[in-house]
């Protein structure tokens, strides 16, 4: 039976490898994965998978952008180096409001809000967003590059960043939504999203561990540590892949698709749940 735990966790890796970075939210695919293919573990254990899983993609970026990221490149001039760390002061400012937004609200996102007919709402009207964005005739980039990104462009950004706290919504949605509002690009948008998702996720990361083995004194199984490494080591190989595609993707298509798709998954969830399936 364990073989099928095993089996549950490589789909769940896939899902976040995937979806962490396309605007469709991964916490709302993971919950409705788990919805209809659950894992037979404590809801203390899926509480803290759901999230640390989210390491793996975090490590991906780091590899793909070791370079641009490194400030202490022995192939970067004086100057590069400095722009390198003003990249990474403003990815931190950025962080700020979801980070208090968190802390602040995480016992009622988790307890309240991630729910399927929450994650196919925030589906449904992010989806339209996308849409109605992408349909903008005069749509023209004020930002073209994350080193054009000024600190109160950071901080705006950061600020619909806190809006992915919300299930279904989607952090790279928001952060690509709300970077495209304020004249970003969409290769620009993207990127920053990326960058912005390093320090936010080992900080959520941290903080549900924490959580749970210090402060509620959860103790998760040789196989529940077991099935967290097997997710995590499958979302870091599938984010590989994934972020290269979509990068490749949005030199040449908009974000418009990925709006329809949330607007066809947030029908289908609330199709179930009227039907009792979920």
């Amino acid at each position: 039976m364990f073989i099928i735990e095993i089996l549950k966790a490589i789909a769940q890796g896939i899902v976040e490898g995937i979806t962490e970075w396309l605007p469709v939210s991964s916490t709302g695919h993971i919950l409705l994965l788990d919805a209809v293919w659950k894992m037979n573990a404590s809801e203390a254990f899926f509480d803290v998978f759901k999230v640390v899983i989210q390491l793996g993609a975090i490590f991906a970026v780091v590899v793909l952008y070791f370079h641009k990221l490194n400030p202490f490149s022995p192939k970067k001039s004086a100057v590069e180096k400095k722009g390198t760390w003003v990249l990474w002061s403003k990815v931190l400012v950025a962080s700020i409001p979801a980070a208090i937004a968190g802390l602040a609200l995480d016992d009622l996102i988790d307890g309240v809000l991630s729910t399927p007919v929450v994650i196919a709402a925030a589906l449904i009207v992010y989806g339209i967003a996308f849409i109605v964005m992408e349909s903008r005739k005069n749509r023209t980039a004020k930002v073209e590059t994350v080193e054009d990104i000024t600190y109160k462009h950071a901080f705006g950004i950061g600020a619909f960043q806190m809006l992915a706290l919300i299930p279904g919504t989607s952090r790279s949605g928001s952060t690509i939504l709300g970077a495209s509002l304020l004249g970003t690009s969409r290769t620009a948008a993207a990127e920053f999203s990326f960058f912005m998702a390093i320090p936010v996720m080992l900080g959520a990361s941290g903080l549900k561990l924490v959580k749970a083995l210090f402060l509620d004194g959860v103790t998760f199984s040789g196989e529940e540590w077991i099935l967290l490494a097997v997710a995590t080591v499958v979302s870091f190989v599938v984010s590989l892949i994934v972020i290269r595609g979509l990068m490749a993707f949005i030199k040449k298509h908009s974000f418009g698709p990925f709006g329809w798709y949330r607007i066809v998954l947030g029908a289908v969830v609330l199709g179930c749940v009227a039907l009792g399936w979920l």
